[in-house]
């Protein structure tokens, strides 16, 4: 099953996420079928973007969303 997680990147105490769609078995850091976001949660406020397109087009094939990026897709909304 398809899954649309965050991926961390960025340096020591220093993180920021990546929002990509990958296959639920593998770790986070494995290979992933496409990038479609971005998310820093150390600006104030916190930078958000998520291309909603595709995070639509992997939910209609199935994909479910991690907790941590259906809020952030339902922040984004307003």
């Amino acid at each position: 099953m398809l899954m649309i997680r965050l991926r961390r990147m960025g340096s020591n105490k220093r993180p920021v996420y990546r929002v990509v769609v990958s296959d639920r078995r593998q770790t986070p850091t494995a290979a992933v079928l496409e990038e479609v976001g971005f998310y820093n949660p150390r600006t104030v406020p916190a930078d958000v973007r998520l291309d909603r397109e595709r995070v639509e087009y992997w939910v209609a094939r199935g994909a479910k969303l991690s907790p941590t990026v259906k809020s952030l897709f339902d922040k984004s909304k307003s």
